[in-house]
């Protein structure tokens, strides 16, 4: 029996503000981009079931766009004629009973198998029973479903158990409502011959359970994830469970230093052929308030012409072993610079900078207004 597991793709999703030629949000058509190489991939392998363990859609009410490519490649697997089991996640859950399920607008699909509204739903086929158990908003209601699914456990069959949840505080996003599996039912995934995770966006293996596995996602919904490796899980479950990790090709990010101490010998040394089409991540570290007043976000960003984007993040030396990042994007910190310059200047050197800092934030308040 081969099963492709995937998870988290997120669709509808997008960041920088950055448009492709097609007038859609670069990052957004990254996330349709990926979730088509797995569909591609199922084209290709023809496994004899398909599982997504939620966050099919980034939002509960996504865009039309979204819905439309959805719909449009959920056909494509449908065509196949292969059983496609998918359940919601946190993402795609409404958080009150006034929204309806996105993922009822599947249920026509003949192949699709669609599980929500925070209830266990036993899926059987001739060999093998998915027990799935999509997000839970309610930890008591959790609990009655989840021993609803261990009633239903069938040991004369292949049972897959799809979840989308953390398995213990290590595999916690610190997002709102995100569902905790109870550690005291842990002892139900040794009953199972598979048990597929959503949620995590990291691939691998959960603890000391052999057949617990996160698929991860298959873009990066942060630029704080750094994994460049993105993918979905090809099992094979036979009288053993083989499980083979693809990835697909996304767009990387690549991170850059320079050291302010030594600033024109480190800019000079900047490597940029690794960035074409990347998001790049510039660090200035041991940077001084009086430094970061001249150098310039354009003048660094100009090194990498072929990156997709460029963010800069200033670390600026505090004192022996201090130090304070910010965001030089987002920054609206005024007091900030004068407070460092006063601290590495002399009064008459600060009063002199004084009106020019006041003048560059002025500057830039002006050129952020969105009224304008």
């Amino acid at each position: 029996m081969n099963i492709l597991h995937f998870s988290d793709t997120h669709l509808g999703y997008n960041d920088l503000d950055i448009l492709n030629e097609d007038n859609i949000n670069q990052r957004e058509a990254d996330f349709y981009n990926a979730f088509s190489q797995v569909v591609e991939q199922i084209k290709l392998t023809c496994p004899d079931y398909i599982i997504h363990t939620g966050d099919l859609f980034h939002r509960s009410s996504p865009s039309n766009r979204a819905i439309t490519f959805a719909l449009e490649q959920i056909r494509e697997i449908d065509a196949l004629n292969i059983p496609f089991i998918l359940i919601a996640g946190n993402h795609s859950t409404p958080r009150t009973n006034l929204s309806s399920p996105i993922l009822k607008i599947f249920e026509s699909f003949k192949n699709v198998h669609v599980s929500y509204n925070q209830e266990y739903k036993k899926i059987e086929f001739g060999d093998v029973v998915f027990h799935t158990l999509p997000h839970m908003n309610d930890d008591s209601k959790a609990l009655e479903q989840i021993e609803l699914c261990e009633s239903n456990i069938d040991a004369k069959k292949k049972n897959i158990m799809m979840m989308h949840c953390s398995v213990g505080a290590w595999y916690l996003m610190q997002e709102f409502g995100e569902w905790v599996y109870p550690t005291d039912k842990e002892y139900i995934f040794q009953k199972m011959d598979y048990v597929a995770l959503g949620h995590w966006h990291g691939f691998g293996k959960v603890g000391k359970h052999e057949n617990v596995y996160y698929s991860g996602s298959t873009e990066r919904t942060s630029l704080n994830d750094k994994r460049n490796s993105k993918g979905f899980v090809e099992l094979t479950l036979n009288d053993s469970l083989e499980i083979n990790y693809k990835e697909i090709d996304i767009r990387p990010i690549i991170s850059k230093e320079i050291d302010c101490e030594a600033y024109e010998s480190s800019l000079a040394s900047i490597d940029a052929t690794d960035t074409k089409y990347a998001i790049v991540e510039v660090r200035l570290k041991n940077l001084t308030a009086l430094q970061s007043i001249d150098i310039q976000n354009s003048d660094i960003k100009e090194l990498f012409v072929d990156a997709m984007s460029v963010s800069i993040k200033r670390e600026f030396k505090r004192g022996a072993n201090e130090t304070e990042v910010v965001d030089a994007e987002a920054i609206s910190l005024e007091e900030f610079f004068l407070e460092h310059i006063k601290e590495d200047a002399s009064e008459e050197e600060f009063d002199r900078l004084k009106g020019k800092v006041q003048e560059l934030f002025a500057h830039y308040e002006e050129s952020s207004d969105d009224t304008l």
